[in-house]
């Protein structure tokens, strides 16, 4: 009984345990994928054993041999349960390397990235703008030298018209005007003019979209009879203190036209004169004709002439027939066809005046100061005279005087030629003398008694 007893009182314990490999699952709760995996496939195995507890006070049987423990698999357990996913690892524990950005930082870089695009955009306008300004004075260049093309005279000619009044044709001679114009292949056309018996220009300018400009040339052919007759007009002007011509004249139309346009030059072309205005007719006989025919010297004509010339801009050539006014037509239209070209190339300076410091000259003052400067001055008005040339030539002799008073002490004519061939100039480090060409040339300037001896 007590043998019953105490195999009642045997307690079994039956103990579970999970492989190494699940172990380290549990407490690693973020696996690699691919040991989960092999993981989640192993499946757990329980081990049962049996311990056989003695009591004190019954004698313990001899120990009975233990069983071999027994492996039960256990059903696989998803992955999902075991391991979390790889997003929520992540959103779990963030990366150590990557830090998060503040505010103040974000609004850095688009701030910068703002002054990046507006860098790239400023250097496209500025390219853009470059390349416009260049397009610009390409085209400025082009239209430049095409204007200046069209200013030649060649072209100026195919755009000028020259306007001829009707009642110049009823004259005897006319036709050769109008041949010429034709071989010439010169534009012209019959029309009447403001002033009657004249001939005028008219020039089309392309540029302006073909407007028509009219010259400030006006020829007035008139026979010798209209010209007696503007003469006495305007001696009666004169006299009467330039408050006008009175009664009906050939000289009222002309002033008249000369009132409206001031800006008008008018030449008036005297044809058929009974005598030349020149100097190979005789003074006698010249006055006597006008004093015949107009009651006036050679002095109240000529003041006639200087009044119309200067107060109305008005100027008096005699002519031959017509063969010298078409002369004088061909003459001023192509002087008129050279004149935009001219206007255009031509310096504004005046032609004459020399640049260069000395072109004023120099200033002598009452006491004499300044003669040192006009000594060299002068001594460069002669050919291939230069300034170091002239400076010593004044170094040696201070004044002209000095220079003659030098001559005269010579005896011979050849040495006073050759008086300053023997002086040195110093130019750049290297000597060399004036020589006698230049000498004998100061010398006949200063000492030749023939004015029209050429001294070069």
């Amino acid at each position: 009984m007590m043998d019953k007893l105490s195999t009642l009182r045997r307690a079994t314990t039956w103990e579970i345990s999970e492989s190494e490999d699940e172990t380290e699952v549990e407490s690693n709760q973020i696996p690699e994928l691919n040991d989960h995996k092999e993981k989640a496939t192993t499946p757990p195995s329980i081990t049962l054993s049996r311990d056989t507890h003695c009591d004190n006070t019954a004698p313990s049987p001899p120990a009975a041999k233990p069983k071999p423990t027994q492996t039960l698999p256990l059903p696989p357990q998803p992955s999902s349960s075991s391991s979390p996913s790889p997003s929520a690892a992540a959103a779990g524990s963030p990366s150590p390397t990557r830090k998060r950005r503040s505010k103040e930082e974000i609004e850095l870089d688009k701030q910068r990235a703002q002054e990046r695009k507006e860098l790239r955009e400023r250097a496209k306008a500025a390219k853009a703008l470059e390349k416009e300004e260049k397009e610009a004075e390409q085209q400025q260049r082009r239209d430049a030298a095409q204007h200046l093309k069209a200013l030649r005279p060649e072209n100026i000619l195919k755009c000028l018209t020259v306007c001829i009044d009707p009642a110049l044709l009823q004259q005897e001679g006319s036709d050769i005007l109008l041949g010429r114009l034709t071989s010439l292949n010169w534009t012209f056309q019959l029309e009447s003019q403001q002033l009657t018996h004249s001939i005028t220009w008219t020039r089309t300018l392309p540029e302006d979209g073909d407007k028509v400009v009219e010259e400030e040339q006006v020829l007035l052919v008139i026979g010798w009879s209209d010209f007696l007759d503007l003469l006495s007009a305007v001696k009666k002007l004169l006299e009467s203190g330039g408050e006008g011509a009175h009664g009906k004249s050939f000289f009222s139309p002309l002033q008249e036209f000369l009132n409206r346009e001031a800006k008008k030059v008018v030449t008036i072309l005297v044809t058929d004169s009974p005598l030349e205005y020149t100097s190979s007719v005789s003074d006698d006989s010249y006055e006597d004709t006008l004093a015949s025919e107009l009651g006036m010297d050679q002095l109240q004509i000529e003041e006639v002439l200087v009044h119309l010339q200067l107060y109305k801009n008005v100027s008096v050539v005699f002519v031959e027939g017509w063969q010298a006014v078409t002369d004088q037509v061909s003459a001023l239209t192509k002087a008129l066809s050279k004149r935009p070209y001219k206007l255009l190339t031509e310096r504004s300076e005046l032609p004459f005046c020399v640049d260069g410091s000395w072109a004023s000259g120099a200033r002598v003052q009452r006491d004499g100061s300044g003669l040192g400067q006009v000594w060299p001055l002068q001594l460069q008005q002669l050919n291939r005279v230069s300034a170091v040339v002239a400076a010593t030539v004044a170094a040696e002799y201070q004044s002209p005087q000095l220079l003659l008073q030098a001559y005269q002490k010579l005896e011979s004519e050849v040495e006073r030629k050759a008086l300053l061939a023997g002086l040195l100039i110093k130019t750049e480090g290297k000597e060399r003398r004036i020589g006698p060409e230049i000498s004998s040339r100061v010398y006949r300037c200063f000492t030749s008694q023939n004015p029209q001896l050429v001294l070069d």
